[in-house]
């Protein structure tokens, strides 16, 4: 399989396409950022336990540089996904269309049904 059956949407990655985006998408995107904030209370509500106000305040600290981890976690995939969409919708002026292939990997991202 060379490049260029890669642009297209070749059937037999189908079933890899969608483990990716029903599987792999949601538990990073979900997921992540909910570990994250959780162990970062985890680690606040220790250090609040201790009752020691320098622990206190690297574990706050600690709990916003993991908010904001999360965030960021939550948004790279549709960051990434926006940006593969303006910029790898060509199909660098190559014709392979087949019965078998949609337009572009996008079409055929968007095409997957979580049924089908």
């Amino acid at each position: 399989m060379d490049f260029v059956q890669l642009l297209t949407c070749p059937k037999d990655l189908v079933p890899i396409f969608k483990f990716l985006k029903f599987g792999v998408y949601p538990i990073i995107q979900i997921g992540i950022p909910i570990i994250l904030i959780i162990m970062g209370s985890i680690d606040l509500g220790k250090a609040v336990l201790s009752s020691d106000d320098k622990e206190i305040k690297g574990a706050t600290g600690k709990l916003i540089k993991r908010a904001i981890a999360a965030v960021a976690v939550f948004f790279i995939a549709t960051i990434v996904s926006l940006l593969m969409g303006l910029f790898g919708t060509s199909n660098s002026g190559v014709s392979t269309e087949t019965d078998d292939e949609a337009g572009n990997w996008a079409d055929c991202w968007g095409e997957l049904k979580r049924n089908s």
